[in-house]
């Protein structure tokens, strides 16, 4: 009687077995998985800066100029309003609206240079706040983070 009972299920004691050994493949394997979600979004980001600086490049070639800071990033999606500008702009310059970086926080432009391009245009990180050391792009000079080439 005792080995049909035994052949009904799992004792409890080999539940907690499993479910120790699933917490320690969980315990070694997450960390690692959490680290390539965060590295994907920095790669993410890194794309998206280029590929914003590449269709702010495209809007200087047709208007003349970088947008202003005050402009920002619109002016790639919405026509200016001051004429002589606005003939000249063959927008939109972006498919969609401006990508938002992947921790969801707005990019941050400038029409000041940057270390190493004429404007400056990066993501504050995965912070959200400027001076956090994880900024990713084309930084101000007195800004630390991940310089792009």
């Amino acid at each position: 009687m005792y080995a049909q009972r035994r052949q009904a299920g799992f004792t409890l004691l080999e539940m907690i077995v499993v479910l120790v050994i699933i917490g320690l493949l969980m315990g070694l394997v997450g960390p690692r998985l959490f680290h390539q979600a965060d590295r994907a979004k920095v790669q993410t980001a890194e794309t998206q800066v280029k590929m914003l600086r590449g269709a702010l490049e495209t809007m200087r070639l047709d208007i003349g100029r970088f947008p202003t800071t005050q402009e920002g990033l619109e002016l790639l999606r919405h026509k200016p309003s001051d004429p002589t500008i606005a003939t000249l702009w063959h927008g939109p310059y972006l498919d969609g609206p401006v990508p938002m970086d992947p921790w969801g926080h707005p990019y941050v432009y400038a029409d000041q240079p940057s270390r190493e391009q004429k404007i400056t245009l990066y993501s504050l990180g995965p912070q959200g706040k400027p001076g956090a050391g994880d900024a990713i792009g084309y930084l101000p000079a007195d800004q630390t983070g991940t310089e792009l080439p």
